[in-house]
């Protein structure tokens, strides 16, 4: 019989095929048809490769069914390769789904998640995995238009070695949701996994993880958070926000993160083993208990700064009878054999008021360690706290203990163990049986192995100097050519002219370096627009006005006209700014709603003839506890024939989730100022719901006066050695105000 080779090689090529079928192989799909048609037809033990490359506006949603020995794996050809972007996003749902390696990165969700354990609200994920996947910056564009990024529904779910870093819009990072009978009693675990730095949000709606919300903070969760990095997360005062019952939190890290490990619901939660390092960073802090049969113990915290709600350790009042979204009175809770260095503060009984009246009962503060020289008395009791056993903790001696009993004292012997870390001495930590206190895991060992943990905004200063020749345009030439953190550096003594508006899009400074400064002019309404990601330093420079426009709303700075996601800072030091005059409402620095910045900082700064604001930053009115700024600081400078505010920082509602806005104003002049019949205010400085404020050393010559208000919180205010000489004086919440430290006078 004669050989048929081109019949054999069919054949061969089809018996080829089909054992490939039966094996699960993977094959390699490079556009979103054939990725849903592979994700159709997946078996058992079949593998779905992502081509290696960007995927643009990619909405991929699948159901898959694997089992416990053969899954359903969707990944990446290459892990870290394969870029979804635009307006993209994954959901899921089966048994047993393995998805791995994807990043997503220049884009956001159109929908309210961006990897999501469910296709629709019946249609869950169970028994799967989602493992060294990223996401990076995957914010909407609008700052306060809410989206989640990681959404964990289903049960028996884990969660594990990804990046998350970088979000900039309101929403949890990560949520755990128990919004249906079959995502309850669920068994997650969300374990190795890299938090990476979140920006301030100026609102509630900051939190990188969240197990439950309130309405179902009576239902068992039982998820398992343990050996992740938490890695500067600022986003609001709850870093993790626990909102359901029986849900453990061990062994993880976090590095100077602003806010706490917050039982805000839930009972029956153990925190245990967690790393908090605040390097005396502003507002870090450690655990707060609120609710029943609550375990913290053997946590170590240093370095912590936090005060009020966010003390290194914190046992909250409730209320009475609380309703299900409110604060479920404190009972049978624990916080002993806790080691807390050099942090500065213990709050007990925090946020009692005439609503959160019910005190802790049947609990215990027992075993710990605390040690320092940074704060002589950490303790702060709010209430009674006759329902807290206190016994068994140790404090150095030149610290204030509560009580007499429950409390030794010993000499401060701190040092740094083979690990790096601040302990007290090892008989200590051996009589509380801590064990030994080393980093339960490091940030090389969290998260996507591939992916750079850096996340940190080029610093001012950063880069390359580029020297900017005088004339016109030059600086705007520049800029254009200009990369994060370079220095443009002016001629001393030269004028430099803009036509056209200069956008800032990264972290810039323009300077003289030598010499008499250098004099900037525009042509255009404003001198400067930062935009999404922009940051200005000016150090040395002289800003006058009279080259701009003839017409209402002028300004040298201004932020985006629209939402930006991004915050930004500006500094201003040893500059001059004159004769902003050309029409009124010529303001320095106007700010627009729904953009914030970490600091303002004007230093040794001369500011003469001004007709509109130094800064507007009141844009936020609907009192829904969301600001403008977070930092504040005027120091050492003058302001003379200014006619609207110096500064105007504004933050209303009750909301308690935020930090700021924090205020310094100090060694500054004020001369024949805030008096112009467009300031709206009727005030040079107005604070509004300001949280921590220092006015100290400043004088006022004729001019306009302070108009304080205070409003939820315990604001932290300090006003002293404030003249005011033919001036209106201070006011706080709408009445005249006098002390020793504040000096009214006539002429």
């Amino acid at each position: 019989m004669r050989f048929n080779l081109v019949r054999f090689i069919s054949l061969l090529s089809l018996v080829l095929i089909i054992s490939s079928c039966e094996s699960g192989a993977g094959h390699t799909v490079k556009n979103l048809q054939e990725l849903q048609q592979a994700l159709a037809d997946a078996q058992p033990g079949t593998e779905v490769v992502m081509a290696n490359g960007v995927w643009q506006d990619v909405e991929i949603k699948f159901k898959a069914k694997g089992t416990e020995d053969q899954n359903v794996v969707l990944r990446a050809e290459t892990a870290g390769k394969v870029i979804i972007s635009g307006q993209s996003n994954l959901s899921f749902s089966g048994e047993y789904i393995e998805i791995s390696g994807l990043v997503f990165k220049n884009g956001y969700t159109p929908t309210s998640e961006v990897i999501s354990f469910k296709t629709s609200k019946d249609e869950l994920a169970n028994n799967s995995r989602v493992t060294n996947c990223v996401i990076d910056n995957f914010t909407n564009p609008e700052r306060f238009d809410g989206d989640t990024w990681v959404a964990i529904y289903g049960k028996n779910n884990h969660f594990d070695h990804n990046s998350l870093l970088g979000k900039g819009n309101r929403g949890v990072t990560l949520a755990v949701k128990l919004t249906t009978e079959a995502s309850r009693e669920n068994g997650h675990i969300i374990e190795n996994n890299y938090f990476g730095p979140r920006q301030v949000l100026g609102s509630n709606g900051g939190e990188t993880l969240r197990v439950g919300t309130s309405h179902y903070s009576r239902t068992y969760s039982n998820t398992i958070v343990r050996k992740n990095y938490f890695d500067r997360v600022n986003g609001e005062h709850e870093i993790i926000s626990n909102k359901a019952c029986g849900n453990e939190f061990k062994d993880n890290v976090f590095y100077e993160s602003q806010g706490t490990l917050t039982m805000r619901h839930g009972h029956h939660t153990l925190v245990e083993n967690n790393y908090f390092l605040g390097n005396r960073k502003p507002n870090t802090g450690g655990v707060r208990i609120i609710n029943e049969y609550q375990t913290v113990r053997k946590n170590y915290m240093s370095g912590l700064t936090g005060h009020r709600f966010r003390g290194a350790l914190v046992i909250m009042n409730g209320v009475p009878n609380s309703p299900i979204n409110r604060y479920n009175q404190v009972i049978d809770s624990y916080m002993d054999n806790n080691i807390v260095v050099n942090s500065d503060y213990i709050q007990l009984c925090a946020g009692s008021d005439e609503e959160r009246s019910a005190i802790p009962i049947g609990s215990t503060f027992k075993n710990n360690l605390i040690l320092g020289n940074t704060n002589p008395e950490p303790f702060t009791i709010y209430d009674d706290v006759s329902g807290i056993e206190f016994s068994g903790n140790v404090m150095n001696d030149e610290a204030k203990a509560p009580f007499t009993k429950g409390f030794e004292k010993v000499s401060l012997d701190l040092s740094r163990n083979e690990n790096g870390l601040l302990v007290p001495a090892q008989e200590l930590i051996d009589q509380i049986a801590f064990g030994e206190v080393k980093l339960p895991v490091s940030k090389a060992e969290a998260g996507a192995d591939y992916y750079s943990k850096d996340g940190d905004v080029k610093p001012f200063g950063s880069g390359e100097t580029i020297a900017v020749a005088p004339g016109e345009n030059t600086i705007l030439e520049a800029l254009e050519k200009s990369n994060p953190g370079d220095v443009l550096e002016l001629q001393g003594g030269e004028e430099y002219l803009m036509t056209k508006y200069a956008f800032v899009h990264h972290p810039v400074s323009i300077i003289t370096a030598q010499g008499n400064k250098a004099t900037v002019r525009s042509e255009k309404q404003s001198f400067f627009k930062i935009e999404n990601g922009g940051a200005l330093h000016f150090a040395n420079i002289h800003f006058d006005g009279a080259e701009s426009p003839d017409q209402a709303g002028n300004n040298v700075i201004s932020t985006s006209k629209y939402s930006m996601n991004q915050n930004y800072a500006l500094v201003v030091e040893n500059c001059e700014i004159t004769d902003l005059d050309k029409n009124h409402s010529f303001d320095f620095l106007k700010s627009y709603k729904h953009t914030f910045a970490d600091s303002i900082n004007i230093i040794n700064s001369i500011f003469n003839n001004v007709t509109g604001a130094i800064m507007t930053l009141d844009m936020e009115v609907e009192d829904l506890g969301i600001y403008n700024v977070e930092n504040v600081r005027i120091e050492n400078s003058q302001f003379t024939d200014v006619q609207g505010a110096i500064a105007n920082i504004y933050r209303g509602g009750t909301d308690e989730s935020t930090f700021g806005p924090i205020v310094t104003v100090s060694g500054v002049e004020i001369n024949n100022s805030g008096k112009g019949s467009r300031n709206k205010v009727d005030a040079a400085l107005r604070f509004h719901g300001v949280q921590k404020l220092k006015v100290d050393k400043v004088d006022f010559t004729g001019s306009a006066g302070v108009d304080l208000f205070m409003t939820n919180g315990e604001p932290i205010t300090r006003i002293s050695n404030v003249n005011f000489r033919n001036s209106q004086g201070l006011k706080t919440n709408g009445e005249p105000y006098q002390s020793e430290n504040i000096v009214s006078t006539k002429k």
